[in-house]
């Protein structure tokens, strides 16, 4: 029986070059289209976790707008985002008022959990269309590539070396305190070597900042994934990637890590 470990690596070997594939080659409708149709298997994988059998409409209603947010993002502009995202909410409130409320069903927790998935998943996923489509586009997507992978493999290796004491055992038993320091430091690293060797235009220091501050806003969002998954009582939120669970496992650090570094670049590099 292959170990779960080597699962790991033949899936990163055979999905590795695809991505870079799409990254470099693809044009900006099939990347989109790339971007929508992860969005929709990150939802679908959310809906089993907070949703039961019944929200037929919640469902729906996530999955919608898990292709036209990613679809927005295609046409180069944050504000239309932001306001598929208002026009979302108005019709998931509508939706609520019209199929709950009205007979009576004033749980709140329905039309909250619609919103939180569609914030959490295509809106800050998107963001990485915004990305690609820029200046030095192509760059950039690899750059949190680097972020957030470097540090995952230092940290995966450095925890199972050194980790004994526990980051938080109640939501993610398996991550160490000496984890993180190597996440820390093998992100770093990979960002300054990056910006070395490819993106010389990019000051040094904020390969660093990006480096530090990336991967701890990563750790963030893989600390969140693991908590809904605790909440839903799973171990991973899917099994379509060998080695690595489901989408939501394998993005994510990258759903917080993609939109920081979208507004550091807009707002502190440029």
């Amino acid at each position: 029986m292959i170990s779960s470990h080597l699962k790991r690596w033949i899936t990163g070997i055979i999905a590795v070059p695809i991505l870079f594939l799409l990254v470099v080659y693809a044009s900006d409708l099939v990347f989109t289209l790339f971007v929508a149709a992860v969005s929709l298997g990150g939802i679908l994988e959310y809906n089993r976790l907070v949703f039961d059998e019944r929200s037929r409409s919640e469902r729906g209603q996530t999955m919608l707008f898990a292709v036209l947010l990613p679809l927005a993002a295609y046409f180069r502009d944050p504000h239309l985002m932001l306001g598929v995202v208002a026009i979302g909410v108005l019709v998931f409130f509508v939706c609520y008022l019209l199929c709950k409320a009205w007979r009576g069903d004033f749980d709140l927790s329905s039309p909250a959990k619609v919103i939180l998935g569609t914030l959490y998943i295509p809106l800050l996923l998107s963001y990485i269309i915004l990305l690609r489509n820029g200046e030095n586009g192509v760059y950039w997507v690899f750059f949190i590539i680097v972020i957030a992978f470097a540090g995952d493999v230092a940290a995966f290796y450095i925890g199972r070396t050194f980790g004994k004491r526990k980051l938080a055992p109640l939501v993610s038993p398996g991550k160490t305190v000496e984890g993180i320091f190597g996440l820390l430091a093998g992100s770093v690293l990979g960002c300054v070597l990056y910006q070395h060797f490819v993106f010389p235009q990019v000051p040094v220091v904020h390969a660093v900042m990006m480096g530090f501050m990336g991967s701890l806003i990563g750790q963030m969002g893989d600390l969140f994934e693991s908590t809904m998954k605790r909440a839903s009582g799973v171990k991973d939120s899917g099994m379509i990637l060998p080695g690595h669970g489901g989408i939501l496992d394998r993005i994510d650090c990258l759903l917080f890590i993609i939109p920081f570094v979208y507004y550091y670049k807009t707002f502190v590099i440029t």
